[in-house]
């Protein structure tokens, strides 16, 4: 609570540091002027003015934008009434000048400059000020003003450049929490309805038929332990699906589902993406079987037309245009990102298609389907 209460002169993230009140010093040239000109009758009034300078000189670092303007101006205004008897004041002017790059845009901060080098070319005109007064005043005004507009647009740049890559870091979290749910539900979810599949297999054979049962339980087994294999290479980032392993799955899992497979596979040239995004397609087309489409029959196909290499998952089922679940919209995200598209048909049965574009027989290190 106490550190609440405590009172600041400059804001507690201010990235200044110390150097605000360095840059005081100038003061220096305004009190040496009114201690040799002046009598004491006057210390008083340049001490009230300093007092006042210093309040607004604070507030400045607490505002930006057109607000600060009141303060700008305000500075200004101490420097006129001072300057017609101490040349010292001229350091006012630079004060307040300094302030103008937080106002805005460069080029605003430019348009105020040129005020107040106006009213300075007007202020000495009518008072008849000697040059030790305007020259500084104006000069390094000038010079002090625009390198600081120079610099706040690069904070401000700097600033806009942290915000925007916040922003893709944030992004592309979450773009790998897509991901890794899109993974979980390739590597799992298939999986999982592979061993519900066969233990209720093995539970309805256990009396009738102990020897199959048995050895569905060690069908659940082996993928049980293929899948904790598949997590961990998850895990470290080596995942290594392939087309040609995920039809061998298939074959195995349309045939523990009592789904005829009707296979029409051809020799194709595949990139290792093109490769890996048709595996995972294949395996989620073969779940949705499995699980939704009530089908008795399913056929596989596999050719390359015109530069692209085209998947068919085709069943007999129930189809219909259902709504699209987690594992089709994942499907088409992954698909997309070789530059390749999902269709599905629901009419009769259900129809997958999924296209890829073909790697040309040159590429390097091809993965070919035979």
């Amino acid at each position: 609570m106490a550190d609440t209460m405590r009172f600041r002169l400059l804001p507690e993230s201010s990235p200044l540091g110390w150097t605000p009140y360095a840059w005081l010093v100038y003061l220096s040239f305004f009190l040496v002027y009114a201690y040799a000109t002046n009598g004491p009758s006057a210390w008083i009034l340049d001490g009230l003015a300093v007092a006042a300078f210093l309040v607004l000189y604070f507030r400045c670092f607490w505002v930006c934008g057109a607000r600060l303007l009141p303060y700008v101006f305000g500075i200004v205004a101490i420097g006129l009434i001072t300057s017609t008897r101490n040349p010292g004041a001229s350091c006012f002017f630079i004060y307040a000048a300094a302030f103008l790059g937080e106002v805005g845009r460069p080029s605003v901060g430019a348009r105020w400059m040129l005020v107040i080098l106006a009213i300075i070319g007007v202020h000495t005109w009518a008072f008849n000020l000697p040059p030790t007064f305007w020259v500084p005043a104006a000069v390094i005004s000038v010079l002090v003003g625009g390198s600081n507009i120079h610099f706040c647009e690069m904070r401000r740049k700097d600033r806009a450049l942290i915000k925007e890559h916040e922003r893709a870091e944030q992004f592309a979290k979450m773009a790998e929490r897509e991901r890794i749910a899109r993974d979980m539900h390739d590597l799992l979810g298939h999986t999982l309805s592979v061993i519900v599949l066969k233990s209720e297999l093995a539970s309805k054979l256990a009396d009738r038929d102990p020897k199959r049962a048995a050895a569905e339980i060690r069908d659940v087994e082996n993928i049980s332990r293929n899948a904790l294999a598949e997590v961990r290479r998850a895990i470290h980032g080596y995942r290594g699906e392939r087309l040609l392993d995920e039809l061998m799955s298939a074959r195995k899992t349309l045939a523990a589902a009592s789904v005829d497979l009707t296979e029409d596979i051809a020799p194709c040239a595949l990139g290792a993406d093109e490769d890996r995004a048709l595996a995972l397609g294949l395996r989620e087309a073969v779940t949705n079987v499995v699980r939704h489409s009530q089908a008795s029959q399913c056929r596989i196909s596999l050719k390359a037309e015109h530069g692209a290499v085209r998947l068919t998952v085709e069943d007999d089922g129930v189809g219909g245009e259902l709504v699209e679940g987690a594992g089709l919209a994942g499907m088409r995200v992954r698909l997309a990102e070789v530059d390749g598209v999902v269709e599905r048909d629901g009419q009769r049965g259900t129809r997958l298609i999924l296209r890829v574009p073909e790697r040309p027989a040159a590429a390097p290190e091809p993965v070919v389907l035979s």
